[in-house]
Order: structure tokens, then C-alpha cells, then sequence
């Protein structure tokens, strides 16, 4: 502890040109081994097939990658991209669920989906010998789905007893509502699991009416990593994936959603003073996945932090914010997020805090903090929030179906895969003026969404905290 306490004393005399100086170093990712390479193809009905492969590898990863979710969808069949998502491993026309998974676990393999907002994806996670049989049974659900009334009138609880889990993660809650309140009347808006009385309504026509539309060669991308080789995946995707037809409109730019957004400054505040805690995030709207300011903005990000006063490093934090609020013991933990989609996303912070009596005050401080992005963030926060946000990609980057979703997720977004090490390029290259400058584009003086969950009664009106989202008088 004291050599920590001295050490702590040492970089407070240092000023911020030292520190950049000192933070200014080789990336962990540099090294003199041979760097992995994606290598993509398309086939003729628009299906991209990527690979990167690691030769000493005993396991791969395959999985399939479709550009649409939830925001393909319409308050009418709202919840239908996360039912077919369940309903894909109920039984395909040549196999019975118990088939299908008998078959799977006789291999050792594993398989999974998940849906988000714009992306639906299955993947599977086999031994390298086993790869052929794993893209053959991911072809066979995804094309071949029986979608049997009976086991959709079955699901119905499944899904139904799923959305009341979420219900408790206030997380998940805060997020929803920020969703609904920033993006009002479009389906970016909407749920991913819909809203109840659609999942009691959805029939097996509006299951196949999503496929039809979505389902397309041109809006997928079947990847592998690992123990695979390029030519191999290709030659299974042309095996069992050329049938897949391409959309109507497949001219389009991938991750092509139709009418973009309108950001909409407003709030929502669901009080419920019997909870412990008031969960609150305030968020401005932010940039999709293509823009030239991503990487600023993930490092604004980078810069107000993640901080949890459970943690036993909670009182050295670095994040000037997490020492206003550790000072002041105004909350119990809080995360800048910057959440991107193809055209918009959503910048801003999660505040967790039990300190229901000070509640204006933390608010105050977050937007105080988010202002002084734009008006004095120094050199030393943005060279110490660029190593963390490399150290933090690369950790992600951990195993074949980290590397496969990076991969995928970045060939559905842009269209093409930025290696880490241009990916660390890229972020070395970020500088103070350059988070001032998005800072004050997106940040200072705009709309911004609110959401309160809990015991709020004493967070600020809404007109209040926009003015603080303007105002330099702190």
C-alpha cells in the first residue's frame, strides 16, 4: 500500500506532457510472430465467406452472420428475429430436435445463436476434423427450419418465462426504455423479445415472412476460425449455401436499414422506491459503425471509464469522475458506454446508486464530466484511455469465437475486417484535440435521452439536466 500511495503522489507532480510521453509505447499486440490474415471471398449469390486461420489449432469455430435483427422488424411481428432464433433448434425438415441434438453432442460440439438489434447470429464450435458437419447442420437450420406449429405454441412460455428474467436485470430494463425514448417510432426503438402480446400472437406465416425477406445470401456472412482452411470453408459454403437466393433490393450497401433514426432528447422515469438502488443513464446520440469518429468517441469513452467501489483499486481509479463520486460517495458503480448501429448509436453513462438523497449531484458531476471533454480533457487522459481501450480489443479478441464474432460483426457493419493491428493504428493516432472535437460535436449543448429506474424521485428535471448539458458555468 505505500509504495502504491507513493507511486500515486509521483504521477501527480508529473505534468501531462510527461505522462503522454510516458504512456507513449509499442502495443502488447507487436510481436515477431507471424500476424493471423482474414481472407474473404464472395460467392455468386452474394455470400461471403471469411476465414482466419491458426494452423496449430485443434478447435474451430464456424458460424453464420445475418445482417438483421430486431430493427428488421415492425411493431406487427416485433419479437420474430428471437423466436426464429429459438425456433431453429426445434427440428429441421430432415432431423427432430432430439436428432438435431443428439447429432451434435455424438461430435462434442457446441451450438448457439443470438439476436441483437440489427444482427442474428448461429455459430457452432467444433474440433477442426469436425468442421464439415458443423456448416452442414447450420445450412440445415437455417434453410430448412420445420417450424412446427406445436412446438411454436410450446415456445411461447419458453420465450414468455425468458422476457420475465430480463425483467429482473434492471440493466437490460434501463437500456430498453433508453432505446424506446431516444428512438421514438422507429424500430431501433423496439425490444429484441417484442412485447408480450406478440409473442402469444406470432404464427408460423409471420416466421416464414421474416425469413423470406432476411434470410438472403447477400446479407450473410458464414465465417471461420481456427483449425479451417479458406478453401475448405468455401468449397463447403458452395456445397451447401449456394441455394440460398439474394434479396430484391441485395444492390444495396450491406448494413443498409432502411430511414435512419431521429434522436429524440426526452426521458422516462419508472420510480419504484422499494428498490435498493436508482439505476439512471443518460445518453446523446452518437455515431454508427462507419463513421471517421468511431474510434474518437470509443476513446471519450475510454476517458470517463468504469469504475465499481467494490472493486479494491475503486479509490485510485483514474477516471476523474470516478474520484468525484468516490470523494463524495454519490453511487455505487458507473460505465460510459458508446453502443453503435449502422447509421446512429448512443453515447453516455450508467449510474448505479444507492444515495437516493443526492442524486441531482451525481447527475450534475456526469454532465459536468462529459462537458469537460470538450473543454480540457488533457494529453496525459487520452494517452492512458488509448492503451486501455487496445489492452481491452485485444482482450476480446481471446479464442476462435472471439475472433470469429469480430470478424463477422466487422463484415456486416463495414464490409470489411480491420485487423488489430490496424484497428491499433488507428486508435494510436487519436489525439486530445481530436476527442475535444468530437466532444463538442456530440456532446456539448445536444438533446440528450434520460432514464431513471428505482427510487428517483430525486433526480433532476429533465430541463435541468439539458442545461447542464450545456452550460461551462461549473
Amino acid at each position: 500500500m505505500a509504495s502504491r500511495f507513493i507511486f500515486s503522489n509521483i504521477l501527480r507532480r508529473q505534468t501531462s506532457r510527461e505522462l503522454a510521453r510516458k504512456f507513449t509505447r509499442p502495443f502488447a499486440s507487436e510481436t515477431s510472430f507471424p500476424k493471423p490474415i482474414t481472407h474473404s471471398s464472395v460467392l455468386p449469390n452474394g455470400l461471403t465467406v471469411a476465414t482466419e486461420t491458426n494452423e496449430f489449432a485443434q478447435t474451430a469455430t464456424v458460424g453464420v452472420w445475418i445482417d438483421a435483427g430486431s430493427r428488421a422488424e415492425n411493431a406487427k411481428n416485433n419479437g420474430a428475429a428471437h423466436f426464429l432464433e429459438h425456433m431453429a433448434f426445434k427440428g429441421t425438415k430432415s432431423r427432430s430436435q432430439h436428432q438435431l441434438e443428439l447429432f451434435i453432442e455424438n461430435i462434442g460440439a457446441h451450438l448457439n445463436a443470438y439476436t441483437s438489434r440489427e444482427q442474428t447470429v448461429y455459430y457452432a464450435k467444433t474440433f477442426k476434423d469436425d468442421v464439415n458437419i458443423a456448416v452442414e447442420i447450420l445450412s440445415d437450420i437455417l434453410q430448412n427450419s420445420k417450424l412446427d406449429s406445436h412446438a411454436i405454441e410450446r415456445e411461447r412460455d419458453v420465450i414468455l418465462r425468458e422476457q420475465e428474467e430480463v425483467d429482473k436485470l434492471l440493466d437490460e430494463v434501463v437500456f430498453d426504455h433508453l432505446h424506446a425514448t431516444a428512438f421514438q417510432g422507429h424500430s431501433l426503438g423496439r425490444t429484441i423479445l417484442g412485447p408480450k402480446e406478440n409473442i402469444l400472437s406470432l404464427k408460423r406465416d409471420d416466421l416464414i415472412d421474416y425469413i423470406n425477406k432476411n434470410y438472403t445470401a447477400d446479407r450473410m456472412v458464414l465465417v471461420g476460425t481456427g483449425g479451417i482452411q479458406h478453401d475448405k470453408l468455401v468449397d463447403l459454403a458452395k456445397k451447401h449455401f449456394s441455394s440460398l437466393p439474394a434479396s430484391p433490393n441485395s444492390l444495396l450497401p450491406r448494413s443498409s436499414h432502411g430511414e435512419k433514426p431521429t434522436f429524440t432528447g426526452s426521458e422516462v422515469r419508472v420510480r419504484n422506491d422499494e428498490l435498493p438502488q436508482a439505476h439512471i443513464a443518460l445518453a446523446v446520440e452518437s455515431v454508427g459503425w462507419t463513421s471517421q469518429d468511431y474510434y474518437p468517441m470509443l476513446v471519450a469513452q475510454a476517458v470517463i471509464g468504469t469504475w465499481d467501489r467494490s472493486l479494491g483499486s475503486a479509490a485510485h481509479s483514474s477516471s476523474r469522475l470516478s474520484q468525484i463520486i468516490h470523494e463524495n460517495h454519490l453511487a455505487n458503480s458507473f460505465q460510459a458506454f458508446n453502443t453503435s448501429y449502422s447509421d446512429t448509436g448512443l453515447f453516455g453513462v450508467y449510474l448505479i446508486s444507492e444515495n437516493k438523497e443526492q442524486l441531482d449531484d451525481l447527475v450534475h458531476f456526469t454532465c459536468k464530466e462529459l462537458w469537460r471533454l470538450h473543454a480540457s480533457v488533457t494529453e496525459a487522459e487520452v494517452e492512458r484511455a488509448k492503451q486501455q481501450l487496445k489492452a481491452s480489443l485485444l482482450l476480446n479478441l481471446d479464442g476462435t469465437t472471439a475472433v470469429a464474432e469480430d470478424i463477422g460483426r466487422q463484415l456486416i457493419t463495414t464490409g470489411k475486417r480491420q485487423s488489430p493491428q490496424e484497428v491499433e493504428a488507428i486508435i494510436s493516432k487519436v489525439t486530445a484535440d481530436d476527442v475535444r472535437r468530437v466532444a463538442g460535436e456530440y456532446l456539448w449543448d445536444q438533446d440528450v435521452a434520460v432514464v431513471g429506474v428505482g427510487p428517483v424521485e430525486g433526480l433532476p428535471d429533465y430541463n435541468r439536466v439539458r442545461g447542464d448539458m450545456a452550460t461551462n458555468r461549473f
